[in-house]
């Protein structure tokens, strides 16, 4: 039985209207899509430098000439859309693709090479850059500029206050991500407990953040590192889903416990940080007394909770460091490999049903810093990647689905087998160039990592 979404002008009554939310995102096998996002930061070409808004803002009108329509803030021109796909940015000028739900892999690299050839042009005309790390190789954060988004003002007044890295998080970091949709509430269970206990290892097979402040950072991922100290009540590895009982409910019961950023009205984000969505609920918010949440105050208070893999109408997977186009192709394929085809699922739960949380809490403890060499139930973190990435390239085999040329998708996940053969991501290729190449002078990094 399909449930249909409530209404965003919804008044939420009760927490099973909220349940309801995630059961509308139940689709049948054949409905599946596949959905990407990534950030990269934009340089200015000349002098290295992160481009303040004045420049993201020609580059989000020049981009205008590809049919994209402007997204406002009031008079601000905070973003783009084009059909289902957007372009926004992030709290220092990073530029994001979140791009439309696709039916496979072949349609999804597509939309990245159309996305990076229309944004490379524009980004050319005005001397521009683009380069896809996971955390800023130079940068601090007093030196870099805010975009001019209340929701930024609103976290970025927050931030410090209930943890350490906040503001590192916002400025100095891009990621990837990749959404992916459910059968029912079962299948959503076992997706989510297999991302959530394999992210760390795909957060060390994608480590590309090894600098900091011009010089090595001591970690693979200092991006992911990062996240150990932004904000421990919306972030980390979501224990809770791997406990007898977990489903919608409990997720939304997780949801309502995350204290709130803003609420949005008339155009404007209302600053209700550190309160609390059940009060809300009831109609005793500090900044709205008297009012009830409509679905889509409670649809943007999900936008807020920052956990590894986070569920919507859809399953959203975190844990990565950006790199240039073939990784954030890899990235989709290997987890479209492991959830979206029967066999591979099933022996991805066989691989994880050993591991207590203590280990995989320990593993994304030490990731950041140890990458692949991490140690889980006596194997390292190279020899699970290697094993998810042949389920996920059997799996993509049996999907089947092929482009004009005859290739299936798993062609995708030839990166990845290359990093597997040299045993080598790509934060210690960059530690390696750095120690053996550059002569530990960190300013070639910006002519090597490219989309």
């Amino acid at each position: 039985m399909t449930i249909s979404s409530p209404l965003p002008d919804t008044i939420i009554e009760n927490k099973a209207q909220l349940v309801r939310y995630f059961e509308s995102g139940a689709k049948p096998k054949n409905g599946f899509l596949i959905g990407t996002e990534h950030e990269k930061f934009v340089l200015d070409t000349t002098t290295k430098q992160i481009v303040p808004y004045e420049g993201i803002k020609m580059l989000l009108q020049g981009m205008q000439r590809f049919g994209y329509q402007p997204m406002m803030e009031g008079p601000v021109l905070t973003g783009l859309s084009r059909g289902e796909a957007s372009i926004t940015i992030e709290p220092a000028g990073q530029f994001e693709l979140s791009g439309a739900r696709l039916t496979n892999l072949h349609e999804m690299s597509d939309e990245l090479d159309q996305h990076i050839a229309e944004s490379t042009q524009i980004a050319n005309e005005l001397g521009f850059r683009f380069m896809p790390i996971g955390y800023h190789p130079t940068a601090r954060i007093n030196e870099l500029p805010w975009m001019p988004k209340r929701r930024y003002e609103i976290m970025r007044n927050y931030m410090p206050k209930v943890g350490t890295r906040g503001l590192e998080m916002m400025q100095l970091t891009c990621a990837t991500q990749v959404n992916l949709d459910f059968l029912d509430e079962h299948d959503m269970v076992r997706k989510m407990r297999v991302g959530l206990a394999l992210q760390p290892i795909v957060a060390a097979l994608f480590s590309n953040s090894p600098f900091k402040n011009g010089e090595l950072s001591g970690q693979l991922s200092t991006r992911y590192g990062v996240w150990a100290d932004v904000d421990p009540a919306r972030c980390g590895g979501l224990s809770f889903a791997f406990d007898d009982g977990f489903g919608f409910e409990r997720y939304v019961d997780y949801s309502l416990d995350v204290p709130m950023y803003f609420v949005y009205r008339d155009g404007t984000y209302i600053d209700c940080t550190g309160q609390s969505f059940r009060d809300f609920m009831t109609g005793k918010l500090p900044a709205f007394m008297g009012q009830k949440p409509r679905m889509a105050d409670y649809i943007n208070h999900l936008t807020t909770l920052f956990p590894d893999v986070r569920l919507r109408t859809y399953i959203e997977m975190r844990g990565a460091d950006v790199g240039n186009s073939a990784m954030i192709k890899a990235l989709a394929a290997l987890w479209v490999g492991l959830l979206y085809d029967d066999s591979a699922l099933n022996q991805a739960e066989s691989l994880i049903k050993e591991w207590s949380i203590e280990q995989i809490t320990a593993m994304r403890r030490d990731v950041a810093r140890f990458g692949m060499s991490v140690m889980v139930d006596k194997q390292s973190g190279f020899e699970i990647a290697r094993h998810i990435i042949n389920l996920a390239k059997a799996g993509l085999q049996r999907r089947s689905v092929r482009n004009a040329g005859g290739a299936d998708e798993s062609r995708y996940l030839d990166v990845l087998l290359t990093l597997m053969k040299l045993e080598q991501t790509s934060a210690e290729y960059l530690i390696g160039l750095y120690q053996e190449v550059w002569g530990e002078d960190i300013s070639p990094v910006f002519d090597t990592v490219i989309l």
